[in-house]
């Protein structure tokens, strides 16, 4: 496939870039930034030094003129960029046949009555809006390869939704009760652009947009179920890590428990169910999400706590699962070692 990756500048662009540059059923076309970005002409590895000598290649400004240069000989495009750009930009690419593969929030949430309260925005692009399907990788739908655009998960919701989701589709929720989801994340969340408020010489452990963050309907959507988000910003530069405590009804077993998990993950190369709580720096700088409940049977109470890399699992390479998934391949393949792909397929490797 011949890929372009606009918002080529940021840490989720980078990152998704990286992993593009070792995918073997992909050639990286273009590298874009924004129309007024001053990184425009610059070498990708000048902006990121750790692939200087790898990727040589200079960034070029998106404009309508580039637009129409270079769509007819795209089959995919990533977006990695502010939602108003998805939203204004996604359903052009869709009508040149292109496969669009959005990391912003311009396309997860369903109904557009929620993109003025949670984004800031009213959303004007609704033909796109009705046709995406989220990208939870391990949790496609089985229409996923018909989509002509994936909406790729926050990072939040990621963690969040892997640990909600086997709870969920197998009925054991006490219904209308509390969902509580304790959110940490590092400050590589809020982007590559610095502010006071995400400075290391400034962040404490804090609490931010309690009752009113974005992610919280993502979470709700997709898990069929109100919750309470509750994000906090922790200072180191990247890794998350999400909590969640709810509880279940009264005929509820921890064996039911139990496999319910490892129904859902013991063919999935990238979740690993750990046996103790999970850290951030067991996942840092990797695409896989550890995995870890435990269920008090007496109090009804299940908690369960998901580790993952904000800017991977929770973003680039959760895209190159997507990717994966359209082209047919196996979720893990060219992000983890291929025997270990095979094997999670049930392949003798």
């Amino acid at each position: 496939m011949k890929v372009a990756v606009i918002g080529a500048s940021g840490y989720v662009g980078a990152e998704l870039i990286g992993l593009l540059l070792q995918h073997d059923k992909v050639s990286i076309s273009h590298l874009v930034v924004s129309e007024n970005s001053t990184s425009n002409g610059s070498l990708f590895s000048e902006l990121h030094a750790r692939w200087l000598g790898i990727c040589d290649v200079p960034l070029q400004a998106f404009s309508k003129q580039w637009f129409e240069a270079a769509v007819d000989e795209l089959d995919a495009v990533f977006f990695a960029t502010p939602h108003e750009f998805s939203v204004e930009w996604a359903q052009s690419f869709i009508e040149h046949g292109v496969q669009v593969f959005d990391l912003s929030g311009g396309f997860r949430l369903k109904e557009p009555a929620d993109y003025p309260t949670f984004y800031g925005f009213a959303h004007t692009s609704l033909r796109a809006l009705a046709q995406a399907q989220y990208g939870l990788a391990e949790w496609l739908p089985e229409n996923f390869t018909d989509s002509e655009l994936v909406a790729v998960p926050g990072c939040y919701p990621t963690a969040s939704l892997l640990s909600l989701k086997p709870v969920m589709t197998n009925n054991l929720q006490l219904e209308d009760s509390l969902i509580v989801v304790n959110g940490i994340s590092g400050v590589s969340g809020a982007g590559r652009n610095g502010s006071l408020a995400t400075s290391f010489n400034e962040v404490s452990l804090r609490p931010y947009n309690i009752l009113k963050h974005r992610h919280q309907p993502e979470i709700s959507q997709e898990a069929g179920a109100q919750v309470i988000f509750n994000p906090h910003l922790a200072p180191f530069k990247r890794g998350l890590l999400a909590t969640v405590t709810l509880t279940l009804n009264a005929n509820v077993t921890s064996e039911m428990v139990d496999q319910a998990f490892v129904n859902a993950y013991q063919d999935q190369p990238l979740v690993r169910i750990k046996k103790q709580c999970p850290q951030i720096d067991d996942v840092a700088h990797t695409p896989f999400a550890d995995v870890f409940w435990q269920y008090d049977e007496s109090k009804q109470v299940l908690v369960v706590t998901t580790a993952i890399d904000n800017l991977l699992k929770g973003a680039a390479s959760q895209a190159v699962q997507c990717l994966n998934a359209k082209l047919g391949l196996p979720l893990g393949y060219s992000l983890v070692a291929q025997s270990t792909v095979a094997q999670s397929a049930g392949v003798n490797a």
